[in-house]
């Protein structure tokens, strides 16, 4: 297990990439919808998906990593991908709509990516130190505050195609190194098992489906601000926030639920999982309710994200140091890779019903809000009737 964090970390940046690739399409969003007149459903749904894409596949993807190991995937994911970054270019270039939809659809396979890195991660560490691994792991969804914040300046700085020709080229050669640097655990063993069979045994754990729900409220909340919070704020604070700052407050909601989930995995090994996914689901509800009231944009607006960032960040910590101890040795891939998918289709539909119900004569999404604060709040009653997964479990 030598240079086991070394390896975690370099498959942390790889995902980094491969979540920057995943949200292109965001922070831009006020672009396309103003060169192509987008109305607000068509803006939504530009938005999600690649989202959708990105949750499904990675049932796929996570049953085929136990398989071909994280390695071969992450090379896979990478390359498969950048064609998708190039095809969004010339969607926007010409400005077509139609293609623009397709690009993000194929855009979706770099976000399964995180299916490859949790059981990768997890075969290099001991059980009990598992929700650490997921953790820093997990950190790579700062690339979603990288393309927040990188991505709009890019355009302005050095062109619109000249960006999405950088971040294909970023992926290529990072694809290149995870080839030539990154190796699977020795305690890795590849799973023969058919695919099919393997989702199927995953989808009859019960720990799959109480893991599912959770993450699909955490991860998916994440996903779904990260993904709609720049038209969030352009469209709630059209005076005071513009696209570029739009994105910088992204990228800081983005990082601060990235510094929070490693947090979360590690006191999740320390106390428990359960005890940080309350607390996590409590500030989500209860900052979720603030956020509803649209206060004025400034600091309390801003602390206010930040803050329900980090209750994401500690949940998405908590769940998978849950499923670490709790899911049999030979089905952590398949079973991450349907919690995964149900965190990403958390992330999927938000955006279609913040459009949905969006109000145009108050300016307010407040009954979308209102919707996360009920499924979080129930969520939080599902989480106090689990069973706990100690640190350092075994199944």
């Amino acid at each position: 297990m030598r240079g086991q964090l070394g390896q975690v970390l370099l498959a942390t940046i790889a995902s980094t990439v491969g979540f920057w690739a995943w949200m292109l399409i965001a922070p831009l969003q006020k672009t396309y919808a103003d060169e192509m007149g987008l109305d607000e459903g068509q803006i939504s749904l530009m938005l999600a998906t690649p989202v959708l894409v990105g949750a499904l596949g990675r049932i796929v993807v996570g049953a085929l990593t136990d398989r071909f190991g994280g390695r071969r995937m992450f090379v896979a994911v990478l390359l498969l991908s950048a064609p998708a970054v190039l095809l969004v270019a010339l969607a926007g270039e010409i400005k077509s709509f139609p293609l623009l939809l397709v690009a993000g659809f194929y855009l979706g396979v770099a976000g399964t990516i995180f299916a490859v890195g949790v059981p990768f991660a997890s075969a290099w560490y001991e059980p009990k130190r598992r929700g650490f691994a997921n953790g820093v792991f997990g950190m790579g969804m700062i690339g979603t505050a990288v393309s927040a914040f990188f991505t709009p300046r890019l355009a302005e700085s050095i062109g619109y195609l000249p960006t999405h020709f950088l971040v294909a080229g970023i992926m290529v050669a990072m694809a290149v190194i995870v080839w030539f640097f990154l190796r699977d655990s020795p305690a890795w063993e590849s799973s023969r098992q058919p695919l099919i069979p393997k989702v199927k045994g995953a989808l009859k754990l019960r720990i799959t489906w109480e893991m599912a729900f959770l993450y699909g409220i955490v991860f998916g909340g994440f996903v779904a601000f990260s993904t709609f919070l720049p038209k969030y704020l352009t469209t709630i604070y059209p005076d005071d926030v513009d696209p570029v700052g739009a994105g910088s407050r992204t990228a800081l909601f983005a990082v601060a639920a990235v510094v929070a989930r490693p947090l979360g995995g590690a006191l999740s090994d320390r106390v428990g999982p359960k005890v940080i996914s309350l607390i996590s689901l409590a500030g989500i509800v209860s900052l979720a309710y603030i956020v509803g009231q649209q206060p004025p944009e400034g600091i309390l607006t801003g602390i206010t994200f930040i803050l329900m960032a980090a209750a994401m960040g500690l949940g998405m910590g908590a769940v998978f140091a849950w499923i670490g101890p709790s899911t049999p040795k030979d089905k952590v891939g398949a079973v991450t890779g349907v919690v995964a998918a149900a965190g990403g289709l958390g992330g999927y539909f938000p955006p279609l019903i913040m459009g949905a119900t969006y109000n145009a004569e108050t300016n307010s999404y407040a009954l979308g809000l209102w919707l996360l604060v009920i499924v979080g709040a129930v969520a939080l009653v599902v989480a106090g009737m689990l069973k706990d997964a100690r640190p350092g479990a075994k199944v």
